[in-house]
């Protein structure tokens, strides 16, 4: 995996058809340890343009969904998640993903007492960019889940991963609804604050400016505070 960190690297290492070798060391007969080091190489190699196609084309997909589950270690948990969020960085392999069974394990794995590496990496938001699996994710119960991970007790990073994965959602009008009615307003208006990273705030500035396409949710959000803490341009970007 340590070679995989270069980007140089993951492209000697696809030219030298290490992709396939590497997807088979996902399997049930390998150890947690060989999975989990798999899993990290192939997040760094599928962050390679070039390399993204190969890697979901070797049959990583349904294998990393397969480490997802329950059994697997939190460490192997992590990097399969890691994994499908830089195959997810390609519009049409989420379709993929998707199909693959990915969304309810992953909406699992946004629950108290998860990793916060998997509800950091969790690759939803990039899933949700599709009209199809923003209805999935909201029917898994994704929503809830994610309104928790915005609060104070989450790393900025899972904070942002959370509202960008919210505001995709947000594109869905029926999603609009129960976004605002499972509490997101305040704690997006929250984020807008100076206390958040600027990546916090452009993400929960884009939630809360999806959400307000619906005529109920702008008084909603008027009421929250969260217009005037808005950065500027945020609702116009």
């Amino acid at each position: 995996m340590n070679l995989a960190r270069n980007a140089d690297n993951t492209t000697m290492i696809a030219a030298a058809g290490s992709i396939t070798p590497v997807v088979l060391l996902l399997g049930p007969s390998c150890t947690a340890d060989l999975q989990e080091n798999a899993a990290g190489a192939l997040m760094y190699l599928a962050r390679n343009p070039a390399n993204t196609l190969s890697v979901a084309d070797a049959g990583a997909i349904p294998r990393l969904v397969v480490l997802l589950a329950p059994g697997s270690l939190p460490g192997v948990q992590e990097d399969a998640a890691a994994a499908l969020m830089s195959l997810a960085e390609h519009v049409e392999i989420t379709v993929t993903i998707a199909g693959a069974g990915a969304i309810h394990p992953l909406v699992q794995l946004l629950r108290a007492g998860s990793s916060p590496l998997v509800q950091e990496f969790a690759p939803l938001s990039n899933l949700a960019k599709n009209a199809d699996n923003q209805v999935a994710i909201a029917a898994a119960g994704a929503i809830p889940l994610l309104v928790q991970l915005l609060g104070p007790a989450s790393s900025a990073a899972v904070q942002g991963n959370a509202a960008a994965t919210l505001g995709n959602l947000s594109r869905n009008a029926d999603s609009q609804v129960t976004i605002s009615a499972a509490g997101a307003i305040p704690p997006l208006g929250l984020l807008l604050g100076p206390g958040s990273t600027a990546a916090v705030q452009r993400n929960a500035a884009t939630a809360l400016r999806n959400l307000g396409r619906n005529a109920n949710n702008q008084v909603s959000i008027a009421a929250a505070g969260a217009i005037s803490g808005a950065p500027a341009g945020a609702w116009f970007c």
